[in-house]
């Protein structure tokens, strides 16, 4: 195992086997095969073809779109599509800065295989080689990684609120970092990758920031997502990526670019190119 396999892992992917999602004539995603069919049960807002599933074009706005999807949606819901339901909408776009086609529930995304957005946060004690990392542990609640280990702060990106928004509130949630600490969160760019699951296809681009906090700061969790928190040294938190499988496939992947924005993972390694190559893609 290596660091390398961590970025690998996300990679994984077999999209012949998905159907394009075609909106107002613009390619969103990649529906999933079991999705597609119980889809050609709502021919009034689907049309199922054989390398394509097309949403009517009689549903011309955002509004329309959304409320015809949502509705086919939770039919499926009550069918036993879509565990983890979380009453919680994602836009559905060509792009995170243009107005979005639609909006959709969290839970169903990866089966349609739109893309979705979200942040995470690198806290850190200190800097360079003596740098301590703050580990978190999610519930084993949790419908995505339970018990897989986490970043301090992350969490999806809704509908209707803004990156510096999300990153604030998630913060409060996740580990009652103060507001005025939080925005001192520094935007370092993103991590991207499209995966196969048993979701269906995750496509997902993540807004990385990080985060240097107090020596005295103690995380504390108040929304039930995070059971405990550790203070690790960078090589505690670098030997456990390298052997293991603990942490969460997409934290693991920020972690990873931690270290590479860092230069604590040098050219001189003998995967560096592989791995900063795979930390960016997109199908």
């Amino acid at each position: 195992m290596s660091l390398l396999d961590r970025v690998r892992f996300c990679q994984r992917r077999d999209l012949g086997r998905y159907r394009r999602f075609m909106v107002d004539g613009q390619a969103v995603g990649w529906v999933k095969p079991d999705i597609a069919d119980r889809l050609r049960g709502f021919p009034d807002t689907f049309r199922v073809e054989d390398s394509a599933v097309l949403l009517d074009e009689r549903f011309g706005d955002f509004a329309s779109r959304s409320q015809a999807v949502d509705a086919v949606l939770r039919r499926l819901r009550e069918e036993g599509a879509f565990p983890g339901w979380r009453e919680e909408p994602y836009p559905v776009g060509t792009d995170f800065h243009l107005p979005p086609l639609l909006k959709m529930e969290r839970a169903a995304v990866p089966s349609f295989g739109v893309r979705a957005y979200g942040i995470h946060v690198n806290g850190h004690v200190g800097d360079g080689e003596a740098m301590q990392i703050w580990v978190a542990r999610r519930s084993r609640f949790k419908p995505t990684g339970p018990g897989k280990l986490d970043h301090l702060v992350a969490g999806g990106q809704p509908y209707g609120m803004g990156l510096a928004e999300n990153l604030v509130k998630e913060a409060a949630e996740e580990a009652s970092v103060p507001a005025a600490l939080a925005r001192q969160a520094r935007p370092a760019g993103f991590v991207s990758y499209v995966m196969e699951n048993e979701e269906g296809i995750r496509n997902d681009v993540m807004f990385v920031y990080d985060l240097e906090l107090p020596a005295d700061f103690e995380p504390r969790n108040t929304d039930g997502e995070i059971e405990e928190f550790f203070l690790w040294p960078l090589a505690r938190v670098v030997e456990r990526l390298e052997t293991s499988e603990d942490f969460k496939f997409n934290v693991a992947l920020a972690i990873v670019d931690f270290l590479v924005r860092r230069g604590l993972l040098s050219p001189e390694h003998p995967d560096y190119l592989p791995i900063v190559h795979g930390l960016r893609l997109s199908g």
